[in-house]
């Protein structure tokens, strides 16, 4: 757990040159090292009204917890910025929500923007006044301590720490594996998306957003429902979830779906990106709204070799939160294969530095107080994995391996393609769909290590 402290509240504010959105930075990273509150931009946002629904869509989300739904306190978003933009990123309570905005250059009239991610504070008080913005005139947006002083509308408040969970950085490294695997499937107009969502049921308390509904793009026009899974349809996992949108598509232009290519009548997670003047927002639905992105397990194949883990050194080296990585760019300037740098992107995730962008189908830059050698200790199946090596149970014969001693041996088998499946009860429940069992990753850290000894 790691606490921010704001320098004061951040504030919608008034003054004789108009109305100014402070939002308030803590612990953040930038290129000239660790900074208390650093400051990433002072300008206008160009399109005000759009700008402010879509942040508190993002607040939103942080203060909403979908699956056994329970008051709890708001967590404050991190921003990243890149150099000609900024994101402002969050998740739910529960951790099967993820948010993120995107105010591009377009949206952006003023300074330079700097780089480097932080935490800012999104307070009750802020939130009404975001609430309040419309109209055209113009507003302010500051990231970081200001020199000047405003008198604000809602008054000023103590001091505050957030804390960031495991759990977000757990998020942060599988939603980026999930995205990168999504390709687009339906782009509407807002209003025909607005009308859909209109049509969704609403979370209760019992419910808890466990319904699944399947649809099918028409003419890209409109989303048609259809009673069961096809190759064409597009998979809505708790669409209870959806509706937070509704308060921004009104300033759209357009809405677009992504999910992954698949024929299975499996439930997968989606994301919807609505189109806004100068900006994105993009909302990430997990595969079920009783699973956090955190527990999907995504990232542990590519942890368990350790080539991954020595390339990741080498590819950290050379980010410096770019808006889009070149993968091809980065493979040519470390001499390693495509397929190589990838995963060393999917083990610097595990530690927050990698985002994955679908409009712009490349993964990005981002830096949270975490290391990317804490991985082990926020994945209990690596650490089984590795405990079962160090115990010399894992016994390979060709095809198959046995794993464990004594009366507890489960049998791991491989495929065709190389896919292992396992005899525990994990594989029984899961079938591979929230990553590889402790019994798989011990085989493939055994294998890695003789195919790397026998070079």
């Amino acid at each position: 757990m790691h606490s921010y402290t704001y320098l004061q509240p951040s504030a919608v504010s008034e003054s004789a040159a108009g109305r100014t959105l402070a939002l308030e930075t803590s612990g953040g990273a930038t290129p000239a090292g660790e900074v208390a509150n650093p400051r990433f931009f002072h300008g206008f946002l160009t399109a005000p009204a759009a700008a402010a629904a879509a942040l508190l869509t993002v607040a939103d989300v942080a203060a909403t917890r979908h699956y056994q739904p329970a008051a709890s306190a708001s967590l404050d978003p991190a921003v990243t910025a890149d150099g000609d933009r900024l994101r402002m990123e969050s998740f739910s309570g529960c951790c099967g929500v993820y948010a993120r905005l995107d105010v591009l250059a377009p949206g952006l009239d003023g300074d330079d923007v700097g780089h480097g991610t932080t935490n800012v504070d999104i307070n009750s008080p802020l939130r009404r006044a975001l609430a309040r913005i419309g109209g055209l005139d113009p507003l302010q947006l500051t990231v970081g301590p200001d020199e000047l002083e405003f008198t604000t509308f809602d008054g000023r408040f103590v001091e505050k720490q957030v804390p960031l969970p495991g759990r977000w950085l757990r998020g942060f490294a599988e939603a980026q594996v999930l995205a990168a695997d999504f390709t687009l499937r339906a782009e509407i107009p807002a209003p025909e998306a607005f009308a859909f969502l209109r049509t969704l049921p609403r979370p209760t308390l019992r419910s808890s957003a466990r319904t699944t509904r399947w649809v099918v793009p028409v003419g890209g026009r409109t989303l048609r429902p259809t009673s069961r899974p096809s190759p064409d349809a597009v998979c809505l996992p708790g669409p209870e979830r959806l509706p937070v949108l509704q308060q921004v598509l009104r300033h759209a232009t357009a809405v677009r779906v992504y999910a992954p290519v698949r024929a299975e009548s499996d439930a997968a997670a989606v994301a919807w990106e609505v189109q806004l003047p100068g900006m994105r927002l993009t909302l990430m639905l997990s595969q079920n709204a009783s699973r956090g992105f955190s527990g999907e397990g995504g990232v542990l194949n590519d942890l368990a070799t350790g080539a991954a883990a020595d390339d990741a050194d080498l590819v950290s080296a050379l980010l410096a939160w770019e808006p889009r990585i070149d993968v091809a760019e980065l493979s040519r300037q470390v001499g390693l294969p495509a397929e190589r740098v990838r995963a060393a992107l999917t083990v610097l995730g595990t530690s927050g530095q990698i985002g994955y962008d679908l409009a712009e189908e490349a993964h990005f830059h981002r830096h949270l107080p975490f290391s990317a050698g804490g991985a082990e200790a926020r994945n209990p199946r690596l650490r089984g994995a590795r405990a079962l090596v160090a115990e010399g149970a894992v016994r390979l014969d060709g095809a198959l391996a046995r794993v464990g001693k004594g009366d507890h041996v489960h049998v791991v088998r491989a495929d065709d393609a190389g896919r292992l499946s396992c005899t525990c009860l994990w594989w029984a429940k899961y079938r591979g769909g929230r990553g590889p069992c402790r019994h798989a990753l011990a085989v493939s850290m055994v294998r890695d290590t003789t195919t790397r000894a026998a070079r």
